[in-house]
């Protein structure tokens, strides 16, 4: 079967819809109980599993019963379902006859969303299948809608097909309608009274990595600069949290190296990196003329699983990833 731009869009629709239904399912069970949401339900090799999670997965497959075209074959990937565990739609196909590979990430920011702290989003993006070679830079249609807190009236979705530019819009969860969203990220040239960061979310690692940022605002000419205080720093526990922050022009540089700090340490710490369904949504904001890449500076390209740590970076413009860069590949060398 071709991939046609016909069947991209209506495969980028379909994705959307079922981030709506998974959305209006959590917010539906919040108000009836939103203190379950926060008991470990299970703990796998990927992450930490919370009763919302469980929610969120339930949804999932139910939806995926209901509304994905029986004509195209695909499988799952996704947080909750253990690597080597075929879920596959219809029921019972056979992967070798699958014709996508679906990734998810159904709650990207569990630990924001079940304590009503801060949005979470809702990850899924869909890839050729090429089984066990399908990657990241295999993706051709990506969505991410935010998961909002009880006190919000509004809900971001973003998507895109490849080469088609993103569709972004807000939704109104109270009067039911949508609008177009401006999209455009940060066309500033420096970090100077910018947001910007390398994620350190977790106590594990914490030092090394702030050293490493220290030291790349030392090299880049920031640190201390007229009394200090020139670059914000926002730990936002949600990859897709950050894709989105640089798509819409908060921030200007995010990245997360968790990986190598982690290996450096014999921490051995994997379930506490970013995985593939977590950077799963990099297209859109490629999309929308920013850049994902690895700390190397290389396109990613991590196979489509749960497990595999990957460590990436992300830059609002291509001026300000061209002066991060160099400064980074010795940095990384280093101390990693």
């Amino acid at each position: 079967m071709q991939t046609s731009p016909r069947i991209l869009e209506r495969a980028r629709k379909l994705l959307c819809a079922l981030q709506v239904d998974l959305r209006d399912t959590l917010i539906a069970a919040r108000a009836k109980s939103s203190k379950s949401f926060a008991r470990i339900a299970a703990v796998t090799a990927a992450d930490t599993i919370y009763q919302v999670d469980k929610i969120s997965e339930a949804a999932i497959f139910a939806w995926f019963e209901k509304n994905w075209p029986k004509a195209w074959p695909v499988q799952l990937v996704m947080e909750g379902v253990e690597d080597g565990d075929d879920v596959t739609f219809p029921r019972g196909t056979p992967v070798a006859r699958t014709i996508f590979k679906c990734i998810l990430d159904p709650i990207d920011g569990t630990r924001n969303l079940m304590y009503d702290k801060r949005s979470a989003w809702a990850l899924a993006a869909l890839a050729p299948q090429r089984g066990a070679r399908t990657h990241l830079g295999d993706i051709v249609v990506a969505a991410m809608t935010e998961l909002p807190t009880s006190k919000q009236w509004r809900s971001d979705q973003l998507s895109a097909v490849r080469g088609q530019g993103v569709v972004a819009q807000a939704h109104d969860l109270l009067g039911g309608k949508s609008q177009a969203l401006l999209l455009r990220p940060s066309r500033a040239k420096n970090f100077e009274h910018g947001f910007a960061s390398i994620a350190r979310f977790f106590p594990e690692g914490k030092a090394l990595l702030a050293t490493v940022e220290e030291e790349l605002w030392r090299e880049l000419g920031v640190l201390g600069k007229s009394g200090g205080q020139l670059v914000f720093d926002d730990q936002y526990i949600s990859t897709g949290g950050q894709i989105y922050e640089l798509a819409v022009g908060h921030d200007r540089m995010l990245g997360d190296l968790r990986p190598f700090a982690y290996a450096k340490l014999n921490l051995g710490s994997t379930s506490l990196c970013c995985h593939p369904y977590d950077i799963c949504t990099a297209l859109i904001l490629r999309e929308a003329g920013g850049i994902v890449e690895t700390p190397e500076g290389r396109p990613l390209g991590a196979v489509l699983d749960t497990t595999s740590p990957i460590a990436w970076m992300g830059y609002a413009n291509p001026t300000l990833a061209r002066a991060v860069r160099p400064v980074l590949r010795r940095l990384m060398k280093k101390y990693f």
